[in-house]
């Protein structure tokens, strides 16, 4: 409870300041309930629209929530700095970080053919031969590449286009489950998330359509390799979205195709449509390597404009350095080859956790990409039960908006071989967890 943490201040700022600075420090943990506007108005004596003030700048930067009659929270997935994925405990396998397998990512190496000293970034932003490759890379999957753009990674792009498209308070539709970083985001922006329900064919257009009736005016969408889901577009429900958006042509649709070359599936793009308002964003982190923060779109005009804009005014442009990096990796066939051979490893070790698990009952998802979403009764026991056998998988509820409880399994690195016993650990812990529920 608040109680347990001293909020301070005589203003707005410094109580908001006082807050956050608790959940920084973890004094305030999600679900911490705040004191009421009045209560804490008459400990701090000041007025109750000082302290109502200072709560409303906490929703609108992510780090509250408020819940009707269950007052104001701390947020589930609070924005505040300090904010860490748990420590992997020792001794454990990590089947919980959604990283790649190191083995099958590329020897990093600079390129050290760029010379020192002052360069035209702003005037000429993008080299243009990665532009080039960006254009050979999409084209052949049907997005449209007479527009494109760089950024430093997915978020990037994804936060700096809401920011300039969206204001405090406006919705935006968002997979549930999904990805937690871009929840996360969302509502750091002080945006309010319209959960969309997803299957094994990803969006569900009947829950998107109630999503833009709710007065979205943003989607983030996966079209395949959905994390954590797994799911992916089939050519029927790319061709059912679209109809659904075609009606709303002031939406921003952003399609983050953030697995691309490692998906395991075909890519349904929604951007071949059309539509007025799209951008498609790859990243190449999950298959050249984590630490290349970079990120290539196709947009329409608009949306180029605006973000380029921005760009413009904040970093300005993506290191020619990092640049030369990733064209030099997407350009080389020897790079290529590993590539193929991760999207071939993956495939085969979610198909066979797959399998392994199907052959006991339990039922999972995950048609691409790297992970797994395995529907239980209670996360924690889960999670618990499968740490006593030596394995760390994620909790669903970072992922979850409304949709109901799940564990994430990443495959990335689970060998065919070890892939039988987690199944039978998997199936043991729920069996011990029927037991506690009384069957």
């Amino acid at each position: 409870m608040a109680t347990q943490y001293g909020i301070r201040g005589t203003t707005a700022k410094g109580i908001a300041a006082s807050v956050e600075r608790g959940v920084a420090e973890a004094a305030l943990t999600p679900g911490a309930a705040l004191p009421p506007v009045r209560r804490l108005a008459d400990e701090l004596g000041v007025s109750a629209g000082t302290v109502a003030t200072a709560y409303k700048e906490l929703r609108r930067r992510g780090i509250v929530v408020t819940r009707g009659r269950g007052g104001t929270v701390v947020a589930p997935a609070p924005a505040v700095a300090s904010r860490r994925p748990p420590k992997v405990p020792d001794g454990l396998r990590d089947l919980a970080g959604g990283h790649p397998d190191p083995r099958l990512l590329p020897t990093l190496a600079p390129p050290t053919q760029l010379s020192p000293g002052a360069r035209p970034h702003r005037a000429s932003p993008r080299l243009e031969r990665l532009e080039d490759a960006v254009r050979d890379w999409l084209r052949p999957d049907g997005v449209p590449v007479e527009h494109v753009t760089f950024a430093h990674g997915a978020l990037d792009l994804i936060g700096r286009l809401l920011a300039v498209e969206l204001r405090p308070g406006d919705a935006v539709a968002m997979e549930d489950p999904g990805y937690h970083h871009v929840l996360d985001l969302v509502a750091a922006l002080g945006l309010r998330i319209v959960p969309v329900a997803v299957d094994d064919e990803g969006v569900r257009p009947e829950a998107l359509r109630g999503a833009l009736r709710a007065g979205a005016r943003a989607v983030v969408c996966s079209p395949r390799a959905q994390n954590p889901y797994g799911g992916r577009f089939t050519a029927a429900r790319r061709d059912a979205l679209v109809e659904v958006l075609r009606g709303e042509p002031d939406v921003l649709v952003v399609e983050n195709d953030h697995a691309s070359a490692i998906a395991g599936a075909p890519l349904r793009t929604l951007t071949s449509a059309g539509l007025d308002r799209w951008v498609h964003v790859r990243t190449v982190s999950k298959f050249l390597g984590t630490d290349l923060r970079w990120a290539a779109a196709a947009c329409d005009p608009v949306t180029l404009a605006r973000h380029d804009g921005r760009l413009l005014l904040t970093s300005g442009w993506v290191s020619h350095l990092l640049q030369q990096t990733v064209l030099g990796l997407l350009t080389d066939p020897a790079t290529r080859a590993l590539v193929a051979r991760a999207e071939e490893t993956y495939a085969q070790r979610r198909g066979v956790l797959l399998r392994e698990l199907g052959e006991r009952g339990i039922a999972a998802h995950g048609v691409s990409g790297m992970n797994l979403w395995v529907p239980v009764r209670d996360e924690s026991a889960v999670v618990n039960g499968l740490r006593s056998h030596g394995w760390w998988i994620a909790a669903g509820a970072r992922f979850r908006l409304s949709t109901e409880p799940g564990v994430r399994i990443s495959v990335a690195e689970l060998e065919p071989a070890d892939a039988a016993r987690l199944a039978s650990d998997f199936a043991s812990v729920l069996g011990e967890s029927e037991a506690t529920y009384g069957g």
